[in-house]
């Protein structure tokens, strides 16, 4: 079984950030939304990791060397044209069962048992959303079979979202729907997407079924990102009880590396803070503060600071009268 994970994309919403790193190694809690997903396959006996990356890919290489101990291959995509051309770019590793995971995702509560049910011949993972314009969207008959897929749906009928991981059987059978989807310049807004050659193999007579998972948290931008941020430390992270030092108020949950250095502060609920950073005379809520950043008198909430970032602020003493607004 194979786990094959595209990641070339350049990351514009999380901008500022991925000018200078690949969006799955921003920090998330102690550790790259990347290693949250690996770690999630460790039960499962995954024979080959492929990673599809593009910008700046050496750092991804990297990573996954230095962290983990898998046979690890690489490949890289160096034209944007889609999710399907990624793949097909990796068609000499889609050979037997084969999971996609799209690295924007980040799911608990899922059923992987039945995967060698006779007649399957894949799984979508689903969770029904609110607004699933954004994403993508599976269509069922009655018995849960899939029908079709649609990128990027312009309505909300149907909210059975994609969450970016898919079991195929015949990983092969892709790699070809893939390749005939190019050579038919079958396409949705300009690219060739994984759910368009899905669809083929469905027309083709592959049967996938939905499955739907008990969590799924979105990092594709930044707002969702804080989500999942609390989502993380909430379940498993938290190491407020280590966190506690001399004069500084911790609300969990909160992680703290052990290499940080926290003084004089409040940090909580939601707060990380990674190694070798330093927080003086500051109160951080929902932030995250990357590697080496030095913050001194701020009052930071919904932030993201990356590393090595060097941040002074101030905090202010008011006289304010009766009926006056301030602006700070």
């Amino acid at each position: 079984m194979k786990l094959v994970i595209p990641m070339a994309g350049l990351g514009t919403r999380m901008r500022p950030h991925t000018w200078t790193r690949p969006k799955p190694l921003l920090p998330l809690a102690g550790k790259p939304m990347l290693g949250h997903l690996l770690d999630r396959f460790r039960e499962l006996p995954i024979t080959e990791y492929v990673f599809i990356t593009g910008w700046l890919s050496e750092q991804v290489e990297e990573y996954v060397h230095a962290n983990y101990d898998i046979p690890a291959h690489f490949v890289e995509q160096t034209e944007m044209l889609g999710q399907a051309h990624a793949l097909w770019l990796a068609r000499e590793h889609l050979e037997g069962p084969v999971f996609i995971l799209f690295v924007d995702t980040l799911f608990d509560a899922v059923d992987f048992s039945g995967l060698d049910a006779p007649g399957l011949d894949g799984v979508i993972f689903t969770k029904e959303v609110e607004d699933p314009r954004r994403f993508g969207v599976v269509e069922t008959d009655a018995t849960g079979r899939a029908t079709q897929l649609i990128e990027k749906p312009t309505s909300l009928e149907n909210k059975n979202a994609l969450i970016g991981l898919y079991y195929f059987r015949d990983g092969a059978w892709l790699a070809r729907a893939c390749e005939e989807l190019m050579e038919r310049r079958i396409q949705t807004k300009g690219e060739y997407y994984l759910a368009d050659a899905i669809t083929l193999m469905i027309q083709q007579g592959a049967a996938f079924h939905a499955r739907e998972v008990g969590v799924w948290e979105d990092t594709g931008k930044p707002e969702t990102t804080f989500l999942t941020h609390r989502y993380v430390l909430e379940h498993g992270y938290d190491n407020s009880v280590e966190a506690v030092r001399p004069g500084v108020a911790v609300i969990p949950p909160v992680y703290v590396h052990p290499q940080a250095r926290v003084a004089r502060s409040v940090i909580g609920p939601y707060v990380s803070i990674h190694a070798k950073a330093r927080v003086r005379d500051s109160i951080l809520r929902d932030t995250v503060v990357d590697e080496g950043a030095e913050l001194e008198g701020v009052l930071l909430e919904k932030s993201l600071v990356g590393r090595w970032v060097k941040l002074q602020g101030r905090f202010r003493k008011l006289n304010v009268g009766d009926s006056s607004t301030e602006e700070l």
